[in-house]
């Protein structure tokens, strides 16, 4: 009986820590993704250099915080502080989509 627990508990542990994994490099691709579609934009033209500065501007805090948080707690996020970067990168996901379609052009 003992056994059994112990497998389930670390089986439990082990996926905790599965998906703590998946979340950290959710966000890490998120940011790389944001970032490509910040570049698609100048190339494009469709973000001026103003839009452009001030978008990376935003990424870079956002990523400063992660990065800050993650020291903070070993290496890791919890789950409060995943939730809050994400709805920061939903935001900014808004705002690149926002600032690539109007009608400033470079």
């Amino acid at each position: 009986m003992k056994r059994i627990v112990v497998s389930t508990m670390m089986g439990a542990l082990m996926l905790g820590g599965v998906s703590n994994v998946l979340a950290q490099n959710e966000i890490n691709e998120r940011q790389r993704n944001q970032q490509e579609r910040i570049g698609e934009g100048v190339e494009n033209g469709s973000l001026t250099a103003g839009e452009t500065a001030h978008l990376e501007k935003q990424e870079a805090a956002i990523h400063h915080e992660v990065k800050a948080e993650r020291q903070a707690n070993g290496g890791t996020l919890t789950a409060q502080e995943r939730r809050q970067v994400n709805r920061q990168q939903n935001r900014e996901s808004r705002r690149i989509y926002k600032q690539k379609h109007d009608a400033q052009h470079q």
